[in-house]
């Protein structure tokens, strides 16, 4: 091969390197932002597909108390009145009250929860513990810090506590899944209290609380069957 071919053949690759070089990083960039878009709009999906909450048309107005970020220094909640249409179906009841705590507060900055989480599936288990199923956003939208992690569970807390009566614990999914952390510093795996005169919970022995009413119905057939 000539010296003059070997030049050009060099001055190709190099110029492959060079534009190769500022291509990938704005490619991976991209590919980032694409990622983001899907993921944004997989999580508004799921939030459309979702059912809305019933609301029966003859609930009553009543003055519903809401616990948002006070506009104090310490981290603390302040209680406020906010009238609502709420049913007397206490799981119903609890899905109007969580939904418009997600909705946040007229000022922006007392609010407590991220404004993209919403509430996936409530219920409440015959010993008053009520299961709380959020969307992923509530983990991975909310400030790191246990702070922000412990504001955000006790703004549910309180809130259900003071509407709610018939709820006395909590225990808190993401998606439909058992987690250990909120968002990596308060720990979910415990029932959380709720009613300040609720009794403790019992230990749960390796028994996931999903599964707990299903073990108990099936003691109750299998004692039934001795006697």
């Amino acid at each position: 091969m000539s010296p003059k071919w070997r030049v050009w053949l060099a001055g190709g690759l190099l110029g492959a390197v060079i534009a190769a070089a500022l291509y990938f990083p704005a490619l991976r960039r991209q590919v980032d932002k694409a990622k983001q878009i899907t993921e944004k709009t997989a999580e508004q999906a799921r939030r459309e597909l979702l059912p809305p909450t019933p609301v029966t048309s003859g609930d009553p107005k009543v003055k519903a108390k809401m616990f948002w970020g006070s506009k104090s220094e310490d981290g603390s909640l302040e209680a406020v009145n906010v009238e609502l249409p709420l049913s007397k179906d206490p799981v119903l009841r609890a899905k109007q009250i969580l939904n418009t705590l997600l909705a946040g507060p007229v000022d922006l900055e007392s609010r407590t929860l991220p404004p993209d989480a919403a509430l996936l599936a409530f219920y409440i288990l015959p010993d008053g513990t009520a299961i709380a199923d959020f969307s992923e956003a509530l983990a991975t939208a909310i400030p790191s810090g246990i702070q922000s992690e412990q504001l955000a569970v006790d703004s549910i807390t309180r809130t259900l506590e003071a509407n709610v009566p018939q709820v006395q614990r909590l225990r808190i999914l993401i998606h439909g899944q058992e987690v250990e952390t909120l968002a990596g510093h308060l720990d979910l795996t415990q029932t959380i209290p709720v009613s300040t005169a609720a009794p403790a919970a019992p230990a749960r022995s390796g028994i996931s609380v999903l599964t707990a009413p299903i073990e108990k119905a099936i003691e109750k057939v299998t004692g039934s069957a001795k006697h």
